[in-house]
């Protein structure tokens, strides 16, 4: 009995290994190590400013203007 080839399973059991082995390439690389100024970072959050008396105005007029469409 001759034995037949069968090429498109061939071919997609080749892409499946390809496909595994670049996912796990991806998966195993390491992002860049960044050099970051971590006291910076905190500084700004903590760092919060007390809103100026045109901004708190401005709020006003928007919650009055809010009510007066309702």
């Amino acid at each position: 009995m001759a034995s037949t080839v069968l090429k498109r399973k061939k071919l997609k059991n080749r892409l499946k290994t390809k496909k595994r082995a670049t996912m796990l390439k991806q998966l195993g690389a390491r992002p860049a190590i960044k050099k970051v100024d971590i006291e910076e970072i905190k500084a700004t959050f903590t760092k919060q400013d007390a809103p100026t008396k045109k901004q708190a105005a401005k709020k006003e007029e928007a919650k009055e203007e809010a009510t007066d469409k309702e």
